[in-house]
């Protein structure tokens, strides 16, 4: 038996004025999802539970069959052991964000333009942190960069008592004051992400990207703070050896966590420009080398509800249908038994441009154990309408696997 997760990150949503009402799955075209949800078992998964916030990190350790209130650590260590930063147990780490902020006089007057920077490339946002580095870094704070936007900060025997360290995405085209930490104890890191607009703003980088048109990464932003993480092996935990196939560090830090492998795929972005077919080649090459299960993570549709950008959002969805799906089905053929579960890890609605917290659509498809169904398209309505509910997000996967 080979199983593939094909996790669409922040697919799910609420009807989009901008799409006659719509919501971007039930727009999309997706021949391969929709005929495999005929022949599935289709209801709702709650991936994120009650009292805890709708990251990836929570949704994504859930859909694995981690329980997060139990393994849960915080989201930038997961992305710290991807980058390979190195951690103590008395260490607190951070997620730094080079974003783009306006050019308002006070850093507190200045809006939220990018959290991003022009979804900024690895190359030039090594570059910038290279620089943060060299003017924050000490004994007690180090900077780690990573794929394109999203870098680490390793504070030294530091605090979690901080205030409210907000998601930049959270608050994309906000007056940032409100969502500075006014905790003493946040005080050293407030003051770094004031004084590296300073310094970052004619950084030789960014200069030579306002050329080119492209939003500059001229603040960096500090939040998802947590501690060293402990996840148990998945191969202990399931029997099943398995690979993350994903471009973004959360992702790898997961896997590296859970002992599963993390190969890298080339030209894999994370946004709508990702290499789709790269993906689905990758997992297949992963089964037929000895893996039993792998879990296909895809941030666009989340990249493009961060962005409000609801066609990109319909086209991202098409995508992963025509570039991914429908090579795995092909790939999968070679095998008498398989099953496939699709999902995406949370909604990321376009009308807030963040995560929510509602229950997901979710499929499972057994080759050896069809369940026709009268499910025409797979949705959010459509799987709520079948009565089927999972209320515990980390319970799916052992459900997957052996039921």
């Amino acid at each position: 038996m080979k199983y593939i997760v094909l996790l669409y990150d922040g697919m799910s949503d609420y009807p989009v004025e901008a799409l006659g009402r719509k919501t971007p799955m039930e727009l999309a075209k997706k021949p391969f999802l929709d005929k495999l949800a005929s022949l599935s078992e289709v209801g709702l998964v709650k991936t994120v539970a009650d009292g805890l916030k709708p990251g990836s990190d929570i949704a994504n350790m859930s859909v694995l069959g981690y329980n997060p209130k139990e393994n849960y650590t915080g989201r930038s260590p997961l992305e710290a052991v991807s980058i390979g930063a190195p951690m103590l147990d008395t260490d607190i780490i951070f997620r730094c964000n080079t974003v783009t902020l306006s050019d308002d006089n006070n850093y507190e007057n200045k809006t939220m333009v990018d959290y991003s920077a022009g979804d900024i490339s690895t190359k030039d946002a090594k570059e910038i942190i290279k620089t943060v580095q060299e003017h924050f870094g000490n004994e007690v704070f180090k900077f780690y960069s990573g794929v394109s936007y999203r870098h680490c900060l390793v504070w030294h025997n530091g605090t979690l008592d901080l205030g409210d360290l907000v998601p930049p995405h959270d608050i994309t085209g906000k007056t940032i004051s409100e969502y500075l930490s006014k905790s003493e104890n946040a005080k050293a890191l407030i003051n770094m992400m004031k004084e590296s607009y300073d310094l970052l703003v004619s950084h030789p980088i960014n200069l030579r990207r306002i050329c080119e048109g492209k939003r500059p990464a001229n603040s960096i932003w500090l939040w998802g703070e947590g501690t060293k993480p402990s996840l148990p092996s998945f191969y202990e935990k399931y029997g099943l050896k398995a690979s993350v196939i994903s471009a973004v560090d959360l992702l790898k830090g997961i896997a590296g966590c859970a002992d599963m492998c993390a190969p890298h795929v080339e030209g894999a972005t994370g946004y709508i420009d990702t290499n789709f077919e790269g993906k689905a080649q990758k997992a297949l090459e992963e089964l037929k080398d000895g893996k039993d299960l792998v879990y296909i993570h895809i941030e666009a549709p989340d990249e493009c509800g961060h962005r409000n950008e609801p066609e990109n959002k319909v086209r991202s969805i098409e995508l992963i249908d025509e570039k991914v799906l429908k090579l795995l089905i092909d790939g999968l053929e070679i095998y008498d038994d398989y099953k496939i579960l699709a999902l995406p890890d949370h909604p990321t609605p376009i009308a807030t441009m963040t995560h929510a917290s509602d229950p997901v659509p979710y499929m499972i498809y057994h080759k050896g154990n069809p369940k026709p169904n009268a499910v025409t398209t797979f949705t959010e309505k459509t799987a709520k309408e079948t009565g089927v509910f999972i209320e515990y997000g980390h319970t799916l996967m052992e459900h997957f696997i052996n039921d």
